[in-house]
């Protein structure tokens, strides 16, 4: 008798520990394609085939995290392109032509494939949104995941905060980078393309030596300004290509290790 009770006590005690266990969500996985088990009272995903739009996987059974996954990989595509661009006329043909009229030229000549319209919004616009608000889906979509997984999905706010239940996916140090490109490169935008068209009307005048006049004026925030934007970008965009070459898999230490350096190497190489 005694050896029974002490076995529901127990039990008990497993029972009362195992509800007031707080919920801490799993790392997410490189796989972002890989769906979740169903839950017990649901069956597998039915497969649709081929849609409605035409469009091959279209309804046939991916989830949301499928398709937000490839909206913000394929938006990169068409930025890519620009900033390359950007690149070579910003940085690689001054250095060529040492002499900053000359490039001028160069960058004038370019400017009319990224900066006017509809080339402008196809390149830059559109991918850059695209971008970012299908990286905030994704997080609110992993957090809601995670509220049902754990059984939170009901609780209020306030019960949430109150029992500080963990529910947001963690920031890796890639997606740090790209939230603080929104704030870098709206000021960029801010300062070479909205600035002058307050001033003067329009952006079209503005090249490499306008660049320079702001270098000469205020060196400290321009120098600062060009670091930080430079470096964060070229870790965000070469990291983001090499996860999407699938160049971050399991390996062994030593190759990882390897392909650590050879991602920095290129990164400092771009910046």
């Amino acid at each position: 008798m005694e050896r029974q009770n002490s076995a529901a006590e127990a039990s008990q005690e497993t029972l009362i520990s195992l509800q007031q266990l707080d919920p801490s969500p799993v790392e997410s996985p490189l796989n972002v394609d890989k769906q979740l088990p169903n839950f017990p009272n649901e069956g597998p995903t039915p497969h649709h085939g081929v849609g409605t739009l035409g469009l091959s996987g279209f309804n046939n059974g991916h989830s949301t995290v499928y398709y937000l996954t490839r909206l913000q990989k394929y938006s990169t595509y068409a930025f890519s392109l620009f900033a390359a661009m950007h690149l070579t006329n910003t940085s690689l043909l001054p250095l060529v032509t040492r002499s900053l009229p000359d490039a001028d030229k160069y960058l004038l000549l370019t400017r009319p494939f990224y900066q006017s319209f509809p080339m402008e919004a196809a390149l830059i616009t559109a991918p850059l949104l695209t971008h970012v608000l299908s990286g905030l889906a994704l997080r609110v979509h992993r957090r809601n995941a995670t509220l049902k997984r754990y059984g939170a999905s009901n609780l209020s706010i306030a019960n949430r905060l109150q029992q500080r239940l963990r529910i947001w996916p963690g920031f890796s140090w890639q997606q740090l980078g790209g939230y603080a490109l929104v704030g870098l490169v709206g000021g960029h935008a801010y300062v070479n393309r909205v600035v002058p068209l307050i001033q003067e009307g329009s952006s079209a005048g503005v090249g490499l030596q306008y660049v320079a006049h702001g270098f000469a004026r205020h060196p400290f925030l321009a120098w600062s300004a060009q670091v930080a934007l430079l470096g964060v970008t070229a870790g965000h965009v070469v990291w983001g290509w090499a996860r999407w070459m699938g160049w971050l898999g399991a390996v062994d230490q030593k190759r990882a290790r390897r392909r650590f350096w050879t991602i920095n190497g290129v990164v400092a190489a771009v910046a």
